[in-house]
């Protein structure tokens, strides 16, 4: 290898499986809504994901909480880093912004991301009084409404 100048790339650690191990994430939520998104009505199951946009040499991560019946972006927030902070950011200015509109019957429905299964986030949407629903593990499908509105 000295002698062709070739060099092998350190694998670097991925830092998004050290916070999915700090974060505790064995707390899942029963699928409740099996793929219907739009049969409820307006304001009863809420969509939300996670991407990243890729910003200056880095990238920047938006969690996004959407009605799946209207389709209407209820609320957002964007972070420069994945800590889990920002999507609890976006599920208080839903409540502040919307969460008269909503009823007992509201789910928020979500994949099995670390963010999605972590104390703080099922503590905050308890206490907001909204039901958890999460997807299957291992099927795009239970995801791709939101998914699809993301463009991933």
């Amino acid at each position: 290898m000295k002698k062709y100048g070739l060099c092998c790339p350190i694998r670097r650690a991925n830092p998004y499986r050290k916070m999915k191990n700090a974060m505790k994430t064995n707390n899942y939520a029963p699928n409740l809504l099996d793929r219907e998104f739009e049969s409820y009505g307006p304001r009863l199951v809420l969509l939300t994901d996670i991407t990243y946009i890729p910003w200056g040499g880095s990238f920047l991560y938006l969690c996004v909480i959407m009605d799946a019946y209207t389709k209407q972006v209820l609320s957002y927030s964007l972070s420069p880093s994945l800590e889990v902070d920002f999507v609890l950011d976006a599920v208080n200015v839903l409540m502040r912004e919307h969460g008269v509109s909503f009823r007992a019957e509201t789910v928020i429905r979500s994949d099995q991301g670390c963010h999605y299964t972590s104390c703080k986030f099922i503590e905050l949407v308890e206490y907001n009084e909204i039901r958890r629903s999460i997807s299957r593990k291992g099927s795009c499908w239970y995801n791709a409404p939101q998914e699809s509105f993301l463009g991933i």
